[in-house]
Order: C-alpha cells, then structure tokens, then sequence
C-alpha cells in the first residue's frame, strides 16, 4: 500500500482499518529506495518503496508491527566530488528510528568508499555489519502527573553519565547497574533528592557509535558524543536489552524519566546536533551520508567532496537544509511529548547557528526552537563554543531564550581560588551573574549556567590535586585534553598522604563549591564533585568505560556531600541567593560590596588586579523579586566574606540600615562549626582564615 509520506520513520498504526506500519524516508538524490526487513534470523526481505511524494518514500505494510527489524537500501548517484554518496550495497539506519538494536562491526565493509579507489563505490556489503532500526510503539502509561518544570532561578542541575553513575552502586541490584533502570532506581533516586538537587543533567542519551580507532585500541566513546540515531535511546545503557528484549530500551529510559519526575527531579538530555559517527568523508557509511548527504551534512563551498567541520570530529550538520531542520526540531518535539525530557543542553552550539557560515543569534535553528509551541516551553542550555572559527567563542550572543555554560565564570572561580590575579572585579561580576554578559542584551543573572567543573575537565578533586593532565590511559601519549586547566595541585601531584596538603585540598573544594552555590545564576553540579570523585588526573576520560569514570561509592567523601547538601538547602532556602533580576540605580542598594576594612569599594579598590579579599552584603528585603503567587520573596539578610589569600584576614562588619546581629551559617575552613555560633554586630572584626568564605545571617527581617 502507498501509505503516507508524515511522519517520517516507521510508524505502526492503520490504514483503511488494516493493522500495520507506515515507512518514510526523506532524500533529495535517490532514484532508488529499498526497505529492507530483516527477521529472528537475520533473513532479509527486499521491499521497493513506489511512493515518491515531496522528497519522501513511502510505504505502508499490512501486518508488520512493533518488533520488526529493518534498514534502508539507497540507490542513486555516487560521485564523491558533487557530494554524492548513495550506495546501494550499504545497509543504513533510519534517521527516524525509535530503537537500534545491534552494534557497529567496523570494517571495509561499511566503508561507502572502495578501499583501495574511493572515487568508486564498494561493492560489499554491509548488512552482516550494521545494526537494525525497530519498528516501535512508544505509548507508554506514565504516572509522572504534572512535571516539575522548574523555574531557573530554582534551579540546581546534576551532570551525570547514566552508566558511570549506577555502575558500582552496592545499593543498586547488579542487574540494574549501568542502565536506565539503575538510575530510576530508589538507591540512585535517594541520592539525588537527599543532596537536594532539581534537575538531571544526563550525558547523551541518543544512540551512539564508537569511533573505529578507539574499538582497534580496545577503547570506546564512553561520553556518547558520536550520536547515530537522533529518536533512539542508546541500547548500551539498557537493562531489557541486556536482558535479551531488544527494543526495551525506550519503554526503560520512559520509566526511568517517569521516577525521576515522581522524586521531583528534571531531565535534561545533552544532545549532539552538531555532527555524527560517520566522521570525515572516509569514515563509514551508516545512516545519513548514504541517504542524502548533502542534505545533513556541510560541505566546503566549491568543493563538496569535503566536510565543513566545525566540530573537530570530521562533519558538521547542515542546520540550514530543511531535512536536517526538520529532523533537529522532531526529534526535540519527540523528547519532550513522548520520552517527557524536560529540557536540553546543545553540545558545541554556535554549530547549530552556522547555516551560512557565520553565527548568527536569528539562524533558523534558534528561530525555529524559539517559535516552535512546544520547544519554547524546555529548558534550553547552549554550550556556546564551537572549533576552530574566528568566532568560535559565542558566550553571551545567544537569544533571550537560551542559557549558556559560563566558561568566563569557570576559569575566573578557579583562577581567583588559587590566588591569581584575576582583579576582584572580575569575581563580583561572575558571582552576581555576569551582567556585563547579560545585562546589557535584557537577559537575567539566570542566562549565566555557572560551573567550576563538568564531565569535559578535571573533577573537583583533581582540580586541586593536579596541576598537569594525566591522559595516558587514552593511548595518544597525554597529547588529548586541553593542557590549560587553571588548576593547582596545593603541594604535591596526585594522591598524597601528607594531611596539611590533603587539608588544603578539603578547603579549597569547599570555598568553590559555596562559591558555585552561592553565586546568582543557575549552578550546575558535576556529578560526583559532592563525593570527591577523582579520575586520577585525566581530563579527558571520553574513552574510559571503566573504574577512572565510574563512581566509587565505598571510597565516597561523606563529609563534603554532606557539606554540599547543607550548600544547596541554604540556595534553596534562601531567594535572596537566586536573583532573577540584574539590580543597577536604586535597586543596588540590595547588594553592597565592601573592603575587608568595612569600607565601601572605590573605584580604586575595583581596579587593583591584586585583591583577593571582599565583602558582599545581601538585603534580603530590599527590592526582592516576586514567588509565581505575586508574592514578595522576603529573606533574611546576609554577609559573604571572601578570603582567597594564604593567610588569615580580618573583616570588619559595616553597619547597615538594620541592627543586625550576624551569625555563622558557613565556615569553609571549618564546616564543623555550628551554624549558629557567635553572634556579631557592626565594628566587629571576624576572621576569615586563608582560602575561605564566610557567610553570615541576620534573620531579623524589617
């Protein structure tokens, strides 16, 4: 039967009240397209799609239902030079399909090229090497009720690998770790919610393929940034499918998301529009390349055989074509109504707004997410830096819509904790939401995502136990990773016995996490940090599927989670921490930045490149924002005393228009101390030892 050319990939359903499924495929070039089925034994059935309606074949099958394998036969012209790549010998996935089942086998025989003359085809064939498509049904009875759909300034985000986070738990029954289900698991749950976090930053998620030289080294991409399938959640991080249900991965992943909604928790799904496994022109033909390439990927303006890569992994997507447009928006549109993600971080994103070359903030990605009823709606993150372009840097530039990783907050919060010169003014314009990133374009503190480390880095616990990578395990002689990593090892490389260095590590974690917690915009949590999670100096642990990146939860630091579940519910507890205004004129009166001398900064205070000490005073009746009810988000008033120096500093409290009797709520040197201990008033002096913050409160609101 001809079926119907929407919605593209395969759809099982009715036609004249047959039972079936409907097949569409989109492609500019092909003069050919075969369907091809595969069944338990691996038999394939060679269907002819006749239908050719708008750049898409189509078909529907009577009979055929969820469960089916199947893949694509693509004739048409292949001359490499015109960017032309279809090649019937090759087996290639839908770039709809909901499930994947199966793995890559590498070899010349999923190469489109002959090996030894790529200006021809390969006349292998590939089937034998090549995973399936799975026709799928996605309905699922969810019991999530309604969504936590966070605002921003409410928001904590917790960047986890799902594998890395599950797989060593004891708490987790060993079939379950690794997968969906592990991290929908109780245990992994409980952990979540007792360290207060609100969303569930997960490394991607969307089925991948490793590259071919890390399979030759007995490696894999464990990060998952060499997407295949756009709609499928990866099978490797299934325990249905482990468990011999291929396919069981979505109705798993939809479970896992459904708990993690009950608990309170958002999702947010780090997805990779910017290229492909297929890399370069010479690497293997899986899906896209040899069903239109010129639709989904970039090429060199006047010479088409070659990559336009912004990505450093051999391809671009062409954001600007609308076949690849319209696979970008279906798939979020399919993330967020049938899988119930709540939101996105866009890995490499100035790549998504290159349709003409340059970045431009009104591409038609970002116009379309901005316009599209139900993307608008989802958290949306941008990584806003890409490879190797004049303007390859983008922090800032992004429409009001969007959020952005704050790489300037990053390197400036590590640089001034170890007593670099990064000027003080530098830290107070981070610590309050860069506004001179924000502000001036109308966006809020909370268009500023702040991290001190993510997946792609040190961890925390590196971060002040390494000065230099340590990326041997990943087989390219320590020349991967970035070797600019603003870190400081605080006396010794790697792991030592000495207490006083391992004491100085233990602050200098604590100061940057209050830091991150305490700081106005959106802080985001590698996952990890909060147990002291170390990858023994690799900042750059892609390939490591194994005990460097996996969570080691008998050798977990309970103190400084303990530390940074009291962090986060002091965020929580307080509005006065999540501004979601820039104050400037009158309103500034809320916020107040002083000397360690309790005067107020002066102009040549801001302009010494050399200070390492501040006061931040915090009015928490001031001007204060509005809760979603209209009401007024009164809080308690609050200091913030900062001591970056190697040695003890005194601060005296300036008066304020209020009698305030402050107290210790936060002592990074000494988290021990009780919260309540010492009450001070205006002329006291109070010791902030070296490498350490102070915050005291005052709840006498009026």
């Amino acid at each position: 039967m001809p079926g119907w050319p929407f919605p593209l990939g395969a759809t099982p359903g009715e036609q004249l009240g047959v039972a079936g499924t409907n097949f569409a495929l989109a492609s500019t070039v092909a003069d050919s397209v075969t369907l091809c089925l595969f069944d338990a034994a691996g038999t394939e059935t060679q269907i002819p799609l006749a239908d050719y309606d708008a750049d898409i074949w189509h078909a529907f099958l009577p009979g055929i239902g969820p469960g089916q394998a199947y893949g694509y036969r693509v004739g048409g012209p292949w001359d490499p030079d015109r960017g032309l790549r279809c090649n019937p010998a090759k087996l290639l996935l839908d770039p709809y399909a909901k499930a994947v089942s199966g793995t890559v086998s590498f070899g010349p025989e999923v190469l489109g090229q002959d090996t030894a003359d790529p200006a021809k085809p390969s006349t292998l064939d590939s089937a034998g090497h090549m995973p399936r498509s799975l026709v799928i049904d996605p309905q699922f009875s969810w019991h999530d009720g309604k969504r936590p759909w966070r605002l921003y300034s409410d928001t904590v985000i917790y960047e986890v690998h799902v594998k890395g986070f599950t797989m060593r738990n004891p708490d987790i029954p060993p079939a379950l770790r690794g997968t969906y289900a592990g991290l929908g698991h109780q245990a992994a749950i409980a952990h979540l919610t007792d360290l207060g976090v609100t969303t569930v930053e997960l490394l991607p998620v969307h089925q991948n393929v490793p590259e071919s030289f890390l399979v030759a080294e007995g490696l894999t991409n464990y990060w998952g940034y060499n997407t295949i399938g756009f709609f499928a959640p990866h099978n490797g991080y299934s325990a249905a499918v482990r468990a011999g249900h291929p396919g069981g991965q979505v109705a798993e992943f939809q479970a896992m998301v459904d708990a993690l909604h009950q608990a309170g928790l958002e999702v947010i799904l780090d997805v990779v529009f910017n290229h492909t496994a297929e890399a370069g022109p010479d690497g293997p033909a899986l899906c896209f390349r040899g069903i239109d390439n010129l639709a989904y990927y970039r090429v060199v303006p006047g010479d088409p055989s070659t990559y336009y890569d912004t990505t450093g992994c051999g391809n671009a997507l062409n954001a600007g074509d609308p076949i690849m447009l319209q696979l970008m928006m279906d798939s979020l549109r399919y993330w967020i109504t049938v899988m119930h993600a709540d939101g996105f971080r866009f890995d490499l994103a100035p790549t998504l707004a290159r349709q003409d070359g340059a970045f431009d903030k009104v591409s038609a990605f970002l116009d379309m997410c901005s316009q599209d009823p139900v993307v608008c709606q989802a958290k949306l993150v941008a990584e806003p830096w890409d490879v190797g372009q004049m303007d390859s840097y983008d922090l800032g530039r992004f429409p009001p819509l969007w959020r952005e990783w704050n790489g300037k907050y990053r390197d400036s919060m590590r640089d001034f904790w170890r007593s670099h010169p990064v000027g003080i003014g530098e830290f107070a314009d981070r610590f309050t939401g860069s506004a001179d990133l924000y502000g001036a374009a109308d966006r809020r503190p909370t268009s500023s995502v702040n991290l001190i480390t993510v997946h792609d880095g040190f961890t925390l616990r590196d971060l002040v136990s390494y000065n230099d990578k340590h990326n041997e395990a990943n087989g390219e002689d320590n020349r991967d990773g970035t070797s600019d990593n603003n870190s400081w090892n605080c006396g010794a490389e790697g792991p030592t016995d000495d207490p006083e260095i391992n004491a100085l590590r233990a602050r200098q974690s604590r100061a940057m996490l209050t830091t991150l917690m305490l700081s106005f915009g959106v802080p985001m949590l590698l996952g990890g940090d909060e147990l002291g999670r170390t990858q023994q100096g690799n900042n750059n642990a892609y390939c490591q599927d194994n005990e460097i990146t996996w969570f080691d939860w008998a050798s977990a630091d309970t103190g400084l989670r303990d530390f940074t579940k009291r962090l986060i519910a002091l965020r929580k507890a307080h509005p006065v921490f999540r501004r979601r205004r820039f104050l400037s004129g009158a309103e500034a009166s809320q916020l107040r930045w002083y000397t360690p001398a309790g005067s107020a900064m002066t102009g040549a205070d801001w302009s010494d490149k050399n200070a390492l000490a501040i006061a931040l005073y915090l009015d928490g009746s001031d001007d204060p924002d509005r809760a979603v009810d209209g009401t007024w988000l009164l809080d308690d008033d609050f200091f913030v005393l900062v001591n970056a120096w190697w040695e003890p500093l005194d601060f005296v409290l300036p008066a304020t228009r209020k009698q305030a009797a402050w107290r210790t709520e936060i002592d990074t040197y000494d988290p021990a101390a009780p919260a309540a201990a010492g009450a001070h008033s205006a002329g006291d002096h109070v010791t902030v030892r070296p490498r350490s913050i102070v915050v005291l409160s005052d709840a006498r609101r009026g």
